[in-house]
């Protein structure tokens, strides 16, 4: 049995909460709580009151002595003081052995004892009044009642937790005084003494309620006192986190073995420190503490709580992050005491949140801000120059001939040139002007202040004349232009989306006029709207006119080589434009909502060419974010797979994370419907803009790709690049999630998948998209992978 648990089954059962008159007497024992417990706390007060007790008892004799002195004969005064002495001495070995009773369990024959001694004692004490009440005067008898009344008052006073014994002597002394009046005519004392009996009595049991209140409430604090050292003991030796205690001069106190293993140091030389001074390593001589440490010296000094306040520490001269919660010290009192609180070492979690966050927002290819980033600067600027009147602006620049090189010399001399082009656009840069990648060759510059028009010309010209100098990469010598197209805001747009539009429109003029140009935006730029406008015309009509096709490229067991999957591929060749690039259409079918209809198409399409495949080959199907938001995208899966017959589980959807950017929770809906169904949903180009870590917790995708720009980048062996691929393996392995390698073209590439650990890989190694015979080809000649390869 574990220790905690242990130590939790040996705890007693709880006071009781509820203290009923019958029970606090001792006539009834209810089955609620440990009165046996509670008797003992009732008893134990008997060993501590001892002295007052007797104090009383000798001052009551003394004043009965004198008052029947004269009255009676010596001998029977005599004979009265041994007994009640008698009875003191019985009564007091009886108390002394209950002083323990508080920590053991009490006899019902120590209680039965304890009573007798109170009734004989009682009887003694009613011998005065009683036996020698006749042969005394009436003032001799008032001021006998008075010491009697001293000692019903004592009594329920001086053994406060034991109301019984208060009872006994009171009702044998009182009701026999009582008694005594009555036989003696004396009704209107017999009225007062019934009365102060009753008021004794009352008190008595209500005293007794609280003392025991009072005792239930200090067990209580104590057994949670135990509990809460136990569990401190247990969270030191079985958590990473310790314990931390400082003095009201902010001194290292009662240092825990783990927080002098946190310092570095040995606990003794840690005692007695000044808590700053052995976190703030440098700081602490030059007095300049980092904001977080400075923060904390305050939150001391003011004597404030504070919980999981990340503090900048350093610990033998190295940076370290800590999470520390604190809360001060009362004493008894009610005076600070000092601090106390747990702390724990999360510089490893921060510097992961740091990497993440910075995924989040940073190209890793180039270590510009990416798309995310930049929208978020222009939204700002806009904001800005709305709010004072002044203009900002949105350069759109785009890399001329770098397709060329990415052909003719493979990606991984483009990913080298892309590098070097961030390079000199940072180092055009001031302070007034923001750069970051887009995607691709594509870069843009946000402007904050463009009230001076030439400032943004200036700041194009000076892009182009930097970008277009000739670079040395990989023994190649490369000459690149830049294209810019910029728009103003808010007068050429009032929102992101419509700045960033223009100033597209601008740069595709710049293209058209054989780049290396700025073009500003201009609401007469027709030549690209009336392109755009045909090609819209023609796309309309691609449906109808069974212009498109699909192709497939096979994805490949990363172990065994064989094709488990193929991405399903669109292609559209038009009557009036020729072959079509799906970089130029597909967004044109998005902004359009023409995709819908399209997408139904496709994966119509996708699953009827499946079931010619053998069963345990999927396809795998884009799927755009206006599809995901029609309302009918569900209807139009099920369709697909009923026309067809192909099982559910063979039809897999991929998603871009930038689906998750409109309306997350359509979205996530529309994919969760699908997923009842028993299709699979893969998450394509992961890590290449968004974070997607929110994603991966709420839907369970089946497949997460990894996007080429990271398999080519570990496979030069950039290191940012293969702990992301780690990364990603490692959290989709612990998701029950595969992973799918992108871009594979070299055995090089291939054989670092494999070791990476990534299950499937997917590029033009093992075949590039072809059309659905050649697919189907794969499955009677497996050597035709290689061959298209080789070829």
């Amino acid at each position: 049995m574990p220790r905690s648990v242990e130590k939790r089954s040996q705890t007693p059962q709880a006071l009781p909460k509820e203290l009923p008159v019958l029970a606090v007497l001792g006539f009834s024992e209810p089955a609620e709580g440990d009165w046996a417990r509670l008797r003992g706390l009732q008893y134990s007060c008997l060993g501590r009151g001892r002295p007052a007790r007797i104090a009383t008892q000798a001052a009551a004799v003394i004043a009965t002595v004198a008052v029947l002195f004269g009255h009676l004969h010596p001998a029977a005064i005599g004979a009265w003081v041994v007994a009640v002495c008698a009875t003191l001495l019985w009564g007091a070995q009886v108390e002394g052995s209950l002083a323990d009773a508080d920590r053991r369990r009490l006899t019902s024959a120590e209680i039965r004892r304890h009573a007798m001694t109170m009734a004989a004692r009682a009887v003694v004490w009613a011998i005065p009044v009683c036996a020698f009440g006749p042969f005394i005067d009436v003032q001799a008898q008032v001021k006998l009642w008075a010491v009697m009344a001293m000692l019903m008052t004592g009594c329920a006073v001086l053994v406060p937790g034991v109301p019984l014994g208060t009872l006994i002597f009171t009702a044998i002394v009182g009701g026999s005084t009582i008694g005594y009046f009555i036989v003696f005519g004396s009704y209107d004392m017999a009225l007062v003494g019934l009365a102060f009996v009753g008021v004794i009595i009352a008190g008595a049991v209500e005293s007794a309620r609280q003392y025991l209140s009072t005792k239930v409430a200090e067990a209580g604090m104590h057994e949670r006192d135990e509990v809460v050292s136990m569990l401190l003991r247990e969270f030191e030796e079985g958590e990473a986190d310790w314990l931390w205690q400082i003095d009201t001069a902010r001194r290292v106190r009662a240092v825990s073995p783990r927080f002098a293993y946190a310092l570095g140091r040995d606990a003794v030389e840690i005692e007695g420190v000044p808590f700053i001074q052995l976190i703030a390593g440098s700081a602490w001589d030059s007095g300049q503490f980092p904001p977080s440490l400075h923060d904390l010296a305050e939150r001391l000094k003011r004597r404030e709580s504070f919980s999981n306040l990340l503090v900048r520490v350093t610990i033998d001269g190295r940076p370290r992050w800590w999470e520390l919660s604190g809360t001060p010290k009362v004493s008894d009192s009610g005076q600070f005491d000092g601090f106390r609180g747990v702390g724990s070492d999360v510089t490893e979690a921060r510097e992961n949140s740091d990497k993440i966050a910075w995924l989040a927002r940073y190209d890793t290819l180039t270590g510009l801000p990416n798309r995310l980033m930049l929208t978020e600067a222009l939204g700002e600027a806009l904001g800005y120059a709305e709010q004072w009147r002044t203009r900002c602006a949105f350069l759109m620049i785009d890399l001329d001939r770098f397709k060329a090189v990415n052909d003719t010399l493979g990606h991984l001399v483009g990913d080298q040139l892309l590098a070097r082009v961030s390079e000199r656009l940072k180092g055009q840069m001031t302070d007034k002007e923001l750069c970051g990648r887009l995607g691709g060759d594509e870069f843009a510059v946000v402007i904050r202040d463009a009230t001076d028009l030439e400032h943004v010309n200036r700041v194009a010209q000076r892009v182009i004349q930097s970008l277009s100098q000739p670079y040395h990469v990989d023994h190649h010598t490369l000459y690149v232009g830049a294209s810019v197209g910029s728009a103003i805001g808010p007068r050429d747009g009032q929102t992101v989306e419509t700045l960033m539009r223009n100033a597209d429109l601008a740069l595709y003029r710049s293209k058209d006029g054989g780049g290396n140009a700025h073009y500003t935006y201009e609401p007469a730029l027709h030549a690209h709207a009336e392109e755009r406008r045909q090609l819209e015309f023609s796309l309309r009509n691609a449906l109808q006119r069974q212009e498109f096709t699909l192709n497939y490229q096979p994805v490949v067991d990363a172990d065994t080589e064989a094709v488990v999957s193929f991405e399903a591929l669109l292609r559209w060749n038009s009557k009036e434009h020729g072959f079509v690039s799906p970089a130029k259409f597909i967004p044109l079918a998005e902004d359009t909502r023409l995709i819908v209809p399209i997408g139904e198409w496709v994966l119509k399409e996708a699953c009827r060419e499946a079931t010619n495949w053998p069963e345990h080959v999927r396809v795998a199907v884009n799927v755009s974010g206006e599809q995901l938001l029609d309302h009918n995208f569900a209807a139009s899966v099920v369709a697909a797979l009923t026309q067809s017959g192909l099982t559910a589980s063979r039809l897999e959807l991929e998603v871009t994370e930038s689906i998750f950017l409109r309306d997350a929770t359509l979205a996530r809906s529309a994919l969760e419907q699908v997923m009842a169904l028993g299709c699979k949903v893969a998450l394509d180009d992961f890590g290449t803009g968004y974070s997607s870590l929110g994603y991966l917790r709420k839907l369970r995708f089946s497949t997460i790709k990894v996007d080429r720009s990271f398999v080519q980048g570990a496979a030069t062996g950039n290191a940012e690049s293969l702990a992301i691929i780690r990364a990603v393996v490692a959290m989709a392995d612990s998701l029950d999630m595969s992973t799918t390698a992108e871009g594979a073209e070299t055995e090089k590439e291939v054989e670092m998948i494999r070791q990476l650990g990534c299950r499937k890989i997917q590029g033009y190694y093992f075949g590039r998209p072809m059309a659905a015979k050649d697919a189907l080809g794969l499955f009677h000649n497996r050597s035709f992978v290689h061959d298209q390869t080789a070829a």
